[in-house]
């Protein structure tokens, strides 16, 4: 079955965020500030890129979906980032509606439209365990009797770690375990469905479709920073967050094909940047 992973890169949509601008020219400043793009290409090269250029199932397409207004220096150096990816691919849209837009592109990524496909969504500035690919490839086929028999199934992997840069340490890290919080999360669309999975908010699509969440082993890596889209907004909870012990580095080591020094060169410009209030 297809895997189709969808990531939107800098994406200036008409909705999609929790911050609203008065205008797409508004939105398009502030996505392609200086300091915010080179916050995203750090997080996107040393953070999300190595656990999927080392997926144990490499049977997978990247979509990585742009705005044509992207300026053309971003443009190349995301198509320098992705030349060694042959699954990837960069597709760039004007600014539309975000579900309408993303639902285009995803249907236009699928080989066969009347057969299933397994659709992820995967933020730029988040990971992805090494055997995520697998591990979904094994979940939808012992699942087969619950996908073959509804248009749509949500898969939902709930626990990971989210990671921050910090003063004191060369970054802090807490344990979550979290439904339905879009790091790690697939649905299976019917052949002839075209809905997709960015036609639902991530924290609701148990309400839609039958979904399946698993619990073990750590899936997931989120980046906390002061770009966060979900936390530009007031009352947003900070995780207990901790200097990262010998057994996390190790962890990260072997799940996510990370070193302590990829994560600290990926926060390295939000750190500089912003630096939390509490450290």
């Amino acid at each position: 079955m297809q895997t189709i992973l969808f990531c939107r890169f800098s994406y200036p949509a008409e909705g999609g965020f929790q911050v609203d601008h008065s205008s797409v020219e508004d939105r398009r400043s502030s996505l392609y500030a200086p300091d915010r793009m080179e916050s995203r290409f750090a997080l996107f090269e040393h953070f999300c890129l190595p656990g999927l250029m080392a997926q144990t199932d490499p049977d997978f397409d990247l979509v990585v979906l742009v705005g044509t207004c992207i300026p053309d220096p971003y443009l190349a150096r995301l198509q320098a980032l992705l030349g060694p990816m042959p699954q990837a691919r960069i597709i760039a849209r004007d600014p539309a509606p975000h579900r309408q837009v993303c639902q285009t592109v995803l249907n236009a990524a699928r080989k066969h439209i009347n057969q299933p496909c397994i659709q992820v969504r995967h933020d730029d500035d988040d990971a992805l365990a090494v055997d995520f690919v697998a591990k979904l490839r094994k979940a939808v086929s012992d699942c087969e009797g619950l996908v073959l028999g509804n248009r749509l199934v949500g898969f939902d992997w709930n626990r990971g770690y989210t990671l921050c840069p910090s003063t004191r340490h060369p970054f802090e890290m807490a344990e979550t375990v979290t439904p339905y919080l879009g790091v790690a999360q697939a649905v299976t669309v019917q052949g002839g469905v075209k809905q997709s999975q960015m036609n639902f908010a991530h924290s609701r699509i148990n309400r839609f479709m039958p979904t399946v969440t698993f619990t073990d082993p750590p899936m997931f890596l989120r980046a906390h920073h002061a770009h966060n889209d979900s936390r530009q907004k007031p009352k947003v909870p900070n995780p207990d967050f901790h200097a990262p012990t010998l057994e996390n580095i190790d962890m990260l080591r072997r799940r996510f094909a990370l070193t302590a020094d990829a994560v600290q060169r990926a926060f390295a410009p939000a750190a500089s940047a912003a630096p939390r209030a509490k450290d």
